[in-house]
């Protein structure tokens, strides 16, 4: 079965300040036990969420006005620190389908990617500015829109950057190689025993 194409997400948005955020701070490392990366979700920004009895901290994602938000708005170098594959994960079983932010480290972009998970740079002023619009109106309308380049709301907008490797991956529901070479398995088994003989 082909993947789903990742040409728009559009949704509520929340936001996370904060530049440098790397991926213990999203996933810390003591939750990445799992065999699975099932029910990884409740444990995003879990120590900046959370209190040591497990009540609730003042935090933009324990806010009920945000409640269902599916696009995440940050600072610079979002997702940085060590190659966690955990981190996109959790984010992803949070409930989030992409992160918009000033810049991202390059494997967690890669990680995101790969999950189906746009990865959008945008300048510092317009996610202040969507930010504002997102705190008066949580349930803002906001759509990434990966083939225009640029995210909506209502009668805004502002440029988007995705590399053109991974917009053309999401664009065209080839983000996933794993999966890929899974649907494409009688092909691959073909090209082992291609290469076989000619050894």
């Amino acid at each position: 079965m082909a993947l789903t194409k990742v040409t728009q997400i559009a949704g509520t948005a929340v936001h996370v300040p904060g530049t440098d955020i790397d991926t213990d701070r999203i996933i810390p490392a003591r939750f990445m036990k799992c065999v699975t990366f099932d029910g990884l979700g409740e444990f995003a920004f879990y120590d900046v969420r959370k209190n040591p009895d497990g009540t609730d901290k003042p935090h933009p994602l324990n806010d009920e006005r945000f409640t269902g938000a599916n696009i995440l708005l940050s600072g610079a170098n979002f997702g940085c620190g060590s190659s966690r594959e955990h981190a996109p994960q959790a984010l992803y079983r949070f409930g989030f389908r992409a992160v918009i932010a000033e810049s991202f480290a390059e494997i967690f972009f890669g990680n995101c990617t790969t999950l189906g998970i746009p990865c959008a740079v945008a300048a510092h002023n317009d996610i202040v500015a969507l930010a504002k619009e997102v705190e008066r109106n949580p349930k803002l309308e906001v759509t990434v829109d990966l083939l225009e380049g640029k995210v909506f709301f209502e009668d805004q907008e502002f440029s988007i950057i995705v590399p053109h490797t991974a917009r053309e991956a999401l664009t065209t529901g080839q983000w996933d190689p794993i999966a890929e070479l899974l649907e494409n398995k009688d092909a691959v088994d073909a090209k082992i025993r291609e290469l076989a003989v000619v050894a």
